[in-house]
């Protein structure tokens, strides 16, 4: 996800495609840390590639293990309960599954080997709960020092080699608040297991989240460890265990992540399904018990082994009242698709939100109310009112709390009709950080509803460089329609359709119409390419931009062009930059720029431009040549160049290029409906 500051989805009207999960960052960071621990080497395919993963990787590294690509899949040579290095400092972000394992293994490592470890995240992991996972090691004899708050995280954990764990009474550690904590134990105490007995570990409380420890307990079986569990209020590792590599370990599709396109097909999938690979009925994640919620809400899901196919049902959609316990990062999909519910809906059993990357209970309530919604917030649950049966759908401004389940949450919030913003976007780099490119794939909506800004104006006004800076701050997509006609001139020229300095007889401009019309063009990593040929380069030759003049002068070419052109506009929304965008091509654009500078000032700028390159030019000779396809441009008898009615005028002679995007960017935000900063 580009590093932009929001996004605004227009309202959204139906969905349909294929997405294909990343890899689970439950099952993701458990199998790195599974194989990091183990003796042998471990290929990991299809791993979940985020902020996330990225810190444990990085943490392995650091400690030794060795990490290496194998085509798609990761080689990770583990250390076999030996540490390698024993003293380091980790900084882990905000990546709980990365947190409270790690300091739960490498206490337990440095209390018997010895060894000193430091491990830290950003300011909200500083907020996140860990004191009942450290009392429950300090409790066998690991020495862990709180470095700032007591309870919290950063940790130091440390011990003399030769130490020894008291491990023949039951360790106890609470579950009613994260079952990571049981998860932690789960993975750091086989180090500790002794050949003649094993540990037990006793839960307190009622344990939430137990699909999660499921998840645990499954790849500890794939590790060599087979922990005996007794209800979920006792497990038992056994006597001698030691962790092996299974040899390959596939990780599967990230079933939180699947909620969103669930939710969507639910939302939007009215003609077509909206399919999700990656995960299916077989999968060992909780969080696919989210398809047994979306069914109560009147989604038609059709399941198969690693493949879901998500249609709506009941519209709008059923009301429900739904413990969320087994659930509880996808429960937060529930909280949005119960904006569209035929009545009010309740999440209960969901205290455990308010210890995640932001305080989730509090925070979904603040932003559904800025929808329209009323919502009751209570200890554990969240009563939602749809905006349908109380003020009315808003468009809004959804703050995110650097928190990525809340902006994938967010996005579904732009089926009702009003626009939506969702700030910080690049936050669901955590675990998803294609989840807008791939929501964008999927998501229709009605194309007078996108958002389209033009920038016109005429031969090095600056336009191009301006619509795509404006382009790069919004998070919009580009149509750099100079370039779509200098690639019909090149084609043209390299046909030998063009001969001389005139216009081309009628049978050489059918010719050009034709090619136009059937041009494999597509613009990717800021290159233009023509079928497999990369022709940026090529485009920015002189003798391609006067052919270019000559082509777009052909009213034939122009009619076989304008379809291309209208393809762009697309999710989130478009900038567009030519001489016709707003006038002709784009004519209900929501804002035009008509960008102007002088004859001499664009000369200038094509000379400093050209001689960059090592290219010779004569100013005098370059201003004559602008103000000659200037002419020709605005008496042109198709679409000559002028401003669209409603354009802005943005003289830039003497902008820089900063100032005309903060001129340009201001000009939109005064058009946008939101109320918000």
């Amino acid at each position: 996800m580009l590093p932009i500051p929001f996004v605004d989805l227009p309202p959204l009207a139906r969905a349909a495609g294929t997405v294909v999960l990343p890899g689970s960052k439950s099952i993701s960071n458990r199998v790195l840390l599974l194989a990091g621990l183990s003796a042998g080497t471990t290929l990991v395919h299809d791993l979940l590639d985020s902020d996330d993963t990225r810190v444990m990787l990085n943490a392995l590294q650091t400690l030794g293990c060795g990490v290496e690509r194998e085509g798609a899949a990761l080689r990770v040579s583990g250390l076999g309960g030996r540490l390698a290095v024993h003293e380091a400092d980790l900084f882990l972000g905000n990546a709980g599954t990365a947190m409270r394992p790690l300091a739960a293994a490498l206490a337990v490592l440095a209390a018997q080997q010895g060894g000193r470890f430091v491990l830290r995240g950003v300011p909200r992991m500083h907020e996140r709960p860990i004191a009942d996972l450290v009392d429950a090691l300090r409790r066998i004899g690991c020495q862990i020092d709180a470095l700032g708050q007591e309870g919290y995280p950063p940790l130091a954990v440390q011990g003399t080699a030769g130490g020894q764990l008291s491990t023949t009474q039951a360790i106890r550690v609470r579950g009613d608040v994260s079952s990571q904590f049981l998860t932690a134990l789960l993975l750091a105490l086989p180090l500790a297991a002794s050949d003649a007995a094993g540990l037990v570990i006793e839960v307190e409380g009622e344990l939430i989240s137990k699909p999660y420890v499921e998840i645990t307990l499954a790849l500890l079986a794939r590790f060599g460890i087979l922990v005996q569990r007794d209800g979920w209020q006792r497990f038992t590792v056994p006597a001698g265990s030691h962790y092996r590599s299974p040899g390959e370990v596939h990780v599967e599709g990230d079933a939180s992540s699947a909620s969103y396109f669930i939710a969507l097909g639910a939302l939007g999938a009215t003609e077509a399904p909206v399919c999700i690979e990656g995960v299916g009925e077989h999968s060992i994640q909780g969080d696919i018990r989210f398809v047994d919620a979306a069914q109560a809400m009147g989604a038609v899901v059709r399941s198969q082994a690693n493949r879901l196919e998500v249609q709506r049902g009941a519209w709008p959609l059923k009301a429900i009242d739904l413990d969320c316990n087994a659930i509880p990062d996808a429960a937060m999909t529930l909280a949005v698709m119960a904006l569209y519910a035929d009545g009010p809906s309740t999440l209960r059993n969901i205290a455990s939100w308010r210890v995640k990357e932001t305080d989730r209970l509090s925070a979904m309530a603040i932003e559904l109310r800025k929808l329209g919604a009323r919502v009751d917030e209570a200890p554990d649950s969240l009563r939602i009112v749809p905006p349908a049966q109380s003020d009315g759908w808003r468009p809004a401004v959804m703050h995110t709390y650097d928190d990525h389940r809340m902006a994938m949450c967010a996005s579904l919030a732009s089926f009702g009709g009003q626009p939506v913003r969702i700030e910080d976007p690049a936050c669901v780099g955590k675990t998803y950080p294609d989840y807008f490119e791939a929501l964008f794939a999927l998501a229709q909506a009605d194309p007078h509803q996108i958002p389209v800004i033009t920038i016109d104006g005429p031969t090095a006004s600056g336009k191009g460089t301006l619509a795509a800076a404006v382009a790069e701050r919004l998070g919009y997509r580009l149509l750099d329609s100079g370039s779509i006609y200098r690639v019909a001139a090149l084609t043209a020229l390299r046909a030998g359709l063009l001969p001389g300095q005139g216009a081309p007889d009628a049978e050489a401009a059918a010719a050009i119409a034709a090619r136009a019309a059937a041009l494999p063009l597509r613009f990717a990593g800021g290159q233009i390419w023509l079928g497999d040929e990369e022709v940026s380069e090529a485009l920015r030759e002189e003798a391609v931009g006067l052919a270019a003049s000559r082509v777009a002068a052909l009213p034939a070419v122009r009619q076989a062009l304008h379809a291309l052109q209208l393809s762009f506009r697309g999710l989130p929304g478009l900038v567009a930059d030519g001489r016709d965008m707003g006038s002709v091509v784009f004519p209900d654009a929501a804002l035009k720029i008509y960008l102007t500078a002088t004859a001499g000032q664009r000369a200038l700028r094509r000379h400093r431009q050209l001689m960059s390159k090592g290219l010779s030019a004569n100013i005098d000779s370059l201003r004559a040549d602008l103000e000659s396809r200037d002419l020709r441009d605005s008496s042109r008898p198709v679409a000559p160049l002028k401003p669209a009615e409603d354009a802005l005028l943005l003289d830039n002679s003497a902008v820089t290029i900063e100032q005309s995007v903060a001129w340009v960017l201001d000009a939109w935000e005064r058009r946008r409906p939101f109320t918000e900063a």
